[in-house]
């Protein structure tokens, strides 16, 4: 008995061209560049994924450094401080209070410059 793999094709081939569409060009309507062009972006997606947490982090840093410099501290002597000071408060939630709730970053340096002395 002959097997005809018509349907199979045909349904491996929408499925890259689905997840084309948007592409520009024969990169969204040629199957065999489309597989390619989604294959790059699965890949890239795989890579970006964990630079996203490393661009955070360092975007984190940055805002909290510059906070505790406008109280007269670096960045590492207020995360030294902090712990000494047995304040649990993750970089994203620092850097969070140093743009938007500055009151209340300041209460933090305080607090930590009197543990720090």
């Amino acid at each position: 008995m002959r097997v005809k793999r018509g349907l199979a094709a045909h349904k491996r081939h929408k499925k890259y061209l689905e997840r084309a569409k948007g592409f520009r060009g024969g990169r969204g309507l040629l199957y065999r560049t489309a597989r390619e062009a989604v294959e790059r972006a699965q890949q890239y997606a795989f890579r970006d994924r964990k630079t996203r947490k490393r661009e955070f982090r360092k975007l984190w840093i940055l805002r909290i450094n510059a906070g505790a410099r406008e109280h007269g501290l670096t960045y590492a002597s207020f995360m030294h401080g902090l712990k000494k000071a047995a304040i649990l408060l993750d970089r994203k939630v620092l850097a969070d209070m140093a743009v938007r709730e500055k009151e209340d970053f300041a209460r933090l340096a305080e607090r930590v410059k009197t543990v720090l002395d």
